[in-house]
């Protein structure tokens, strides 16, 4: 067959846990595809999120979420530093203000316990108050959990990614799944855009369309709903707002609406929960913003409005059995699902490629060792951390680090250019974005939107007209004159 090639495992999915299991892969001698259907990787789910690494006293007990966001939170604290993660530890607060709130925190704190969560206790009104002097003064008790953290999510799926293309993993991107093949029950192989993949084992890791996917294989045990959630992000100059990630005693839809900070330095509130049907409904609405300013205000009173700089929304994978779905296809072979990924998913991830992993084992996957595997990722230069001598040492190595892009963040076209050619690297301007923060301060892009696009048309030798925002259809430009000379650009 014309366009045809093989390999032995292909996942279908390039969010954070198709990129997990890609770089778990990657420790032995396969040959792994990796196939994302956006022109970039963690556009679904992981793009839009809390942010939250959890520590695990959520999730019933005994189950996949529970197991899962307990190891995983344990196996980022190794990544961080294999990986380069933007990761830290900051401790989370389940904040009560009554005594029937208290004493939901105990049962949280039992639940973790026995879900192996290390460091849980219970504190009182003057230490939560202390540690989050912000609080509403109708706190009565917290608890506290050191194991909580916040991350980068985007940052966290790339540098899988980036690891995983550094041991031989292959990834496209606007490569989408169109036809699985199925003979006989068992898989053979993809049908994409660039061929068709012939391979005995398929991983169904493609978050809001798992369902959809695993139906293209003739399973259709399992449905994905999705969850919206809004989120309001405040600017730096009020990062100090929370230290900690605040949360509200939960209920049993939702973990609530939170106040957090960012790794980068912001702090945000949300987000809400609403269930729809729609796979593509990513609007904010004003009664979805309002509902999370209301309900973030009982926790933090003085949330500063008039300093926020973005609203998004974001889906959650909701499985109708309440759980992950991470197991082998019952009704096609070689078929392994890693699907209803939502929270605590991004804490769950690295956790979860090793279960997906041991499934491909338990099925007949010959998994021999990658004896060439590097689990580290060279380190990446952020100018704005540097201190001056170390800047001035970059700009005299290359010029363009002298040449600030994002005046809001700092963000230099060094950096950007470096990006654009990286392992995976940016394609579009939102790619740009989320790997260098070019366009996420206070002017969300205003000042360096046009010179990002410049950059990119000039690196990528395109004309400007073919620079996209972030997904295949979010052209920026148009010609309006037909047969038009094209022009590159130049930032």
């Amino acid at each position: 067959m014309e366009n045809s090639w093989k390999a032995d495992v292909v996942i279908i999915g390039g969010g954070i846990v198709g990129a997990a299991i890609a770089r778990e892969l990657g420790k032995y001698k396969l040959d792994t595809v990796l196939l994302e259907r956006y022109p970039d990787l963690a556009m679904g789910t992981t793009k839009a999120n809390s942010a939250i690494l959890h520590a695990g006293f959520d999730a019933p007990e005994g189950s996949l979420k529970a197991l899962l966001n307990v190891r995983g939170n344990e196996l980022y604290r190794q990544l961080k530093h294999e990986l380069g993660l933007e990761l830290d530890l900051t401790g989370s607060l389940v904040v009560a203000t009554n005594n029937e709130e208290m004493d939901v925190l105990a049962e949280l704190k039992v639940r973790g316990q026995k879900n192996g969560v290390e460091g849980l206790k219970i504190i009182g009104r003057e230490e939560a108050l202390t540690r989050e002097p912000n609080l509403s003064a109708e706190v009565v008790g917290a608890l506290y959990a050191p194991t909580g953290g916040i991350m980068w999510p985007f940052g966290a799926a790339l540098a899988f990614a980036e690891n995983a293309v550094q041991n031989g993993v292959e990834v496209r991107i606007n490569c989408p799944v169109t036809k699985i093949e199925v003979i006989e029950g068992k898989v053979t192989g993809v049908y994409t855009p660039d061929g068709f993949i012939a391979a005995k084992y398929i991983i169904n890791a493609a978050g809001i369309e798992a369902d959809n996917v695993s139906r293209l294989a003739g399973d259709d045990s399992f449905t994905i709903k999705p969850r919206k959630g809004e989120y309001i992000l405040f600017d730096k100059a009020v990062g100090n707002l929370v230290k900690t990630i605040v949360f509200p005693t939960p209920s049993k839809v939702s973990k609530g609406i939170l106040v957090a900070p960012t790794v980068h330095g912001n702090v945000f509130i949300g987000p809400n929960a609403t269930d729809s049907d729609d796979k593509g409904d990513l609007a904010t609405t004003g009664r979805g913003l309002a509902e999370i300013v209301a309900r973030a205000q009982k926790l933090v009173p003085n949330i500063p409005l008039t300093s926020s700089i973005t609203q998004f929304a974001g889906l959650r994978a909701a499985a109708d059995c309440g759980d992950f779905v991470i197991r082998a296809s019952n009704l096609t072979k070689g078929l392994v699902h890693a699907a209803g990924i939502q929270s605590p998913g991004l804490t769950a991830a690295p956790a979860i490629g090793e279960m997906v992993v041991g499934i491909l084992g338990e099925l007949g996957l010959e998994l021999k060792p990658n004896t060439n595997f590097n689990p580290v990722n060279p380190p990446k230069l952020v100018f704005s951390q540097l201190d001056d001598e170390a800047k001035m040492t970059a700009i005299k190595e290359n010029p363009l680090y002298g040449r600030i892009i994002c005046r809001c963040e700092t963000v230099t076209e060094g950096e950007i250019v470096a990006a654009i050619h990286s392992l995976c690297g940016a394609r579009t301007v939102d790619g740009v974005k989320r790997r260098t923060r070019a366009g996420m301060g206070r002017c969300q892009g205003g000042f360096c939107g046009p010179r990002v696009t410049a950059i990119l048309a000039r690196e990528l030798n395109i004309p400007i007209t073919a620079v996209i925002k972030d997904t295949a259809d979010s052209q920026l430009f148009f010609n309006k004159i037909p047969g038009s000379c094209e022009v590159t650009g130049d930032a």
